[in-house]
């Protein structure tokens, strides 16, 4: 049998046993230490620090400088001189070049044939104006010599025709005839037409009852029927009596002359 050797004082072996060991990984450590700080870089060493001495120095007060009273002047009223006389003198005739006198020679020659061209534009225009005026008069001229040639022409026809109804009536014939007053609202309107009256001769030769007919405007009415009660005309005789014609007819034409 193996006999188990008790230390003395009663403690147990396995307390040793852990003692040990903590002693060999404490030295484990420390060489791990001693290795690291040997592969380690040296740190660098701290820059010396740099000291500044300064000194108080005290410099004298800087004197104030006093405030400048300026002296207290008064006005003295100054007196102008008198300005001494100037006569004054006409300013230097300048004489114009020759290129200035050809320009304002040119200047003028154009103002007056620019004049020139406007009385003549003046001239033709009253040209014009004179020959349509002489135009419209002598168209105004032919107009009424026309009208006074139908006019005439047309109371000829109307005398005519009378005379043909007067013939056919056993020789009665007209003894006096007045043309009617034209109108006056017609002749302010240019009016112009005609009016036939119908009317009876009795057996003096005098006009009884006339009669406007259809064609008569109604402005020409009443001088148609004045103008034929103041016909006369000779008595139509029948076996050498007087006797009266009915339907005798006049027409009257209005025309501006």
């Amino acid at each position: 049998m193996n006999a188990v050797l008790m230390p003395a004082g009663g403690q147990r072996p396995w307390r040793g046993r852990l003692g040990a060991a903590g002693l060999v990984l404490a030295l484990h450590g420390l060489l791990a230490l001693v290795l690291l700080r040997g592969l380690a870089p040296p740190l660098p060493e701290p820059p010396l620090a740099m000291t500044v001495e300064t000194a108080l120095v005290s410099l004298p007060p800087t004197p104030v400088p006093e405030p400048l009273v300026e002296p207290v002047v008064e006005p003295v009223e100054q007196v102008e001189p008198p300005k001494p006389r100037v006569e004054e003198t006409p300013p230097p005739v300048v004489r114009p070049d020759q290129a200035e006198l050809a320009f304002k020679r040119a200047e003028r020659e154009r103002e007056a044939q620019r004049r020139e061209q406007e009385a003549e534009h003046r001239r033709q225009e009253q040209r014009v104006q004179q020959e349509r005026q002489r135009l419209a008069e002598e168209q105004e001229a032919r107009r009424q010599a026309e009208l006074a040639a139908r006019q005439a022409a047309e109371h000829e026809a109307a005398l005519a025709a009378e005379r043909a109804r007067a013939a056919d009536s056993r020789r009665y014939q007209p003894l006096s005839k007045k043309a009617p007053a034209y109108p006056q609202r017609a002749l302010d309107q240019r009016l112009e037409g005609a009016c036939t009256v119908a009317y009876t001769v009795d057996v003096r030769g005098r006009v009884q009852d006339p009669e406007a007919l259809e064609d008569c405007h109604p402005l020409f009415v009443r001088p148609s029927l004045a103008a034929a009660r103041s016909f006369r005309y000779q008595p139509r005789l029948v076996d050498g009596q007087a006797v009266p014609v009915p339907n005798v007819r006049n027409t009257f034409h209005y025309r501006i002359e």
